[in-house]
């Protein structure tokens, strides 16, 4: 198990007491070593899969340590002990905490002067990075997201959901992202298709969809109904979408046919509907910066 960053701070200032300086790779390299995080665990990703979890915590146990003034940093991306860190190993403690640094007038200037509850030594998310913090809280808010734009979904008439599907996929950039290029197929007369997309102005290649508003796992069979139709029509390529989910048995029909068959579930048509920014609109922006260390070099 990957130990949280808190953890690690002690032991990675504990590498300092042979007197050298370290590289951020070798500090990693300890602390993999000393927690024999296996290789599985070296490859967890933060989630949003940019980088890799261990590599993170490491990363923020480092820049606690050095906000306290226990390490410092005497070149890019190499760290030393400093007086004081030495002292703290004269006599640690069981563990170094945010708590514990506390202590330390550097750690308060240092950081961020308001004061970051979410950080409290007695609660759990204290486990968590500043980066993991922000992508949890994300993660959070997109899950509440998709779950409302569903219910307004359902809210819905069936042709309305037709419709917002084709705005869907042109906004992703089928039909050359021309509304003009996506058609609801009239009531009566859909033989089995609910919209068609041209890929070309003239429509010699076009794109067969199925979208059912329904509240029940979608089986093979429907599926199967599906194919049936885009026989009928000559056609290629075709898109299922519905409101809920497809059965184990669909998905595995889908995946071995001729044809190419997309299948959107639910979750996969909210998630599409945010990226693309339908039906949604935007809220709050963060930007969030790292140090441009290059900027630093002095030559």
């Amino acid at each position: 198990m990957i130990p949280d960053f808190q953890t690690i701070m002690l032991p990675l200032l504990k590498t300092f007491q042979d007197g050298k300086e370290k590289t951020s790779k070798e500090l990693r390299e300890e602390m993999v070593s000393h927690f024999n995080i296996s290789e599985d665990e070296q490859n967890e990703k933060i989630p949003s899969g940019k980088q890799p979890l261990y590599y993170n915590r490491v990363a923020w146990a480092i820049a606690y340590l050095k906000m306290a003034d226990l390490i410092s940093s005497p070149a890019r991306a190499v760290y030393a002990i400093t007086e004081e860190g030495k002292k703290v190993l004269e006599k640690p403690p069981e563990k170094i905490t945010i708590v514990f640094l506390k202590q330390f007038d550097s750690f308060s200037k240092n950081r961020n002067p308001e004061k970051d509850t979410e950080l409290d030594d007695t609660n759990q998310i204290v486990e968590k990075t500043p980066d993991e913090l922000i992508e949890i809280g994300y993660k959070q808010i997109r899950n509440e997201l998709s779950s409302q734009l569903l219910n307004q979904i359902r809210d819905c008439s069936p042709y309305f959901f037709e419709k917002l599907v084709l705005d869907l996929l042109i906004k992703m950039g089928y039909g050359g992202s021309e509304m003009a290029n996506g058609e609801v197929t009239p009531k009566g007369s859909d033989e089995g298709i609910d919209g068609i997309i041209k890929e070309d102005k003239l429509g010699l290649d076009k794109i067969y969809i199925q979208a059912k508003k329904w509240g029940n796992c979608v089986g093979r069979p429907e599926i199967q109904k599906f194919v049936g139709a885009l026989q009928g029509k000559r056609a290629k390529k075709g898109i299922f979408i519905t409101m809920s989910s497809f059965s184990r048995e669909a998905l595995e029909y889908a995946d071995n046919l001729d044809v190419s068959v997309i299948l959107i579930d639910g979750n996969k048509l909210a998630n599409y509907m945010i990226e693309n920014e339908l039906g949604v609109s935007l809220k709050q922006s963060y930007r969030i910066y790292n140090v441009d260390t290059d900027y630093f070099i002095e030559e």
